[in-house]
């Protein structure tokens, strides 16, 4: 029997050293620290007062038998085992519990070192819980949190729910390190994207520029330095069934894909698709764009309170003027966006007989 709790102890002492990468000696000092809090807790539990006492906790680490022990008055030099009788099954449950709280920290340890590696890639998730404003989120082998500020403003969520989630963080908290999770950043769009276009996660295809707002639209301007690819195409698909798995995953938010140019007239005219026929004039010194829009198309250039004017405006980098074309029913037709603000947009002048914006 004794040679068999030898055996244990020091089989457990030893795989907890080798599997969780931890050092035997810092686990039996754990365990020393523990024993010596019981044995003081069974001490004020007898009446006795050991809070003052110099003690010393001896383990050993084949066989696991705990000793206390004191130095003996006037001799310090000199120790005394003071272990009262019946303590060894407190002792042995104590190590024990220290051993699983061990193995728990490493195996903590462990999980987030593996999602630290993962950070800024996408990872699949199921909606446990609200958390005030904050969702709770199963994530595999912990749970992930996802802020109210990384929540897409318009998406309904649900109990059991499965999502995709951008992992964007492991943060430090009062309770430990969480994984933050976001539906919001736009790296989430550029990695879903890079998950259903082979050309993108290739590097044949790259999403040169972006800008999003989260559940409404998005626009990327892509871009491929090898011939014979169309950047556009790859990232739309056969009969759209690419981006349709993008905006699938996103709710149903537009998306607008467009080929990137270093031609700013070219580059901001096709940022303001859906709306055609477009003409534009630079200011390079204020670095601003007059736009001249056709009067069926200046709705759909301005898009619902503005939102697709100010979307071209964040990927473009550029201040956007958009007035109606010369000479048609609408005039002086001003919208003027200042790129990487979410200001609503002001328009002057616009009759109520512009058609309403098409999807």
């Amino acid at each position: 029997m004794a040679q068999q709790a030898r055996t244990e102890f020091s089989s457990a002492l030893q795989a907890i050293s080798r599997e969780r990468g931890l050092d035997p000696e810092i686990v039996l000092d754990t365990i020393r620290q523990a024993i010596l809090a019981a044995f003081r807790r069974d001490a004020r539990e007898r009446g006795e007062d050991a809070e003052e006492t110099l003690l010393e906790a001896k383990i050993d680490s084949t066989s696991g038998e705990a000793h206390i022990l004191t130095w003996e008055e006037g001799q310090e030099d000199k120790k005394q085992d003071i272990t009262p009788p019946g303590f060894g099954r407190i002792a042995a449950q104590t190590a024990k519990q220290v051993i699983l709280q061990k193995i728990r920290e490493a195996e903590k340890d462990a999980i987030m070192s593996q999602f630290e590696g993962r950070i800024g890639s996408l990872v699949s998730g199921v909606v446990l819980r609200f958390d005030g404003a904050n969702v709770r989120v199963d994530v595999g082998r912990t749970e992930g949190i996802m802020p109210s500020g990384e929540r897409i403003p318009t998406e309904r969520l649900n109990i059991s729910q499965r999502l995709t989630f951008l992992l964007k963080e492991i943060r430090d908290s009062e309770r430990g390190r969480d994984v933050i999770l976001s539906r919001s950043d736009s790296d989430l769009v550029k990695k879903l994207f890079a998950r259903e276009v082979p050309e993108i996660s290739s590097g044949a295809v790259e999403i040169k520029l972006i800008a999003r707002e989260p559940g409404q639209r998005t626009k990327i301007a892509v871009f491929s330095s090898q011939s014979g690819i169309d950047p556009v195409g790859s990232c739309v698909g056969q009969k759209g069934v690419r981006v349709q798995a993008v905006i699938n995953e996103l709710n149903g938010e537009k998306i607008d894909v467009i080929p990137y140019t270093e031609n700013i007239s070219e580059l901001i005219a096709s940022a303001l698709a859906p709306a055609e026929n477009i003409s534009v004039e630079l200011n390079e010194k204020e670095r601003q764009a007059k736009v001249i829009v056709p009067e069926d198309q200046l709705s759909l250039a301005i898009g619902r309170e503005g939102g697709n004017v100010r979307l071209a405006a964040q990927l473009t980098n550029w201040r956007i003027e958009i007035e109606g074309k010369p000479g048609e029913k609408v005039k002086n037709e001003e919208v003027e966006v200042k790129p990487n603000e979410n200001e609503i947009v002001q328009d002057k002048g616009i009759e109520e007989e512009i058609p309403k914006e098409k999807n």
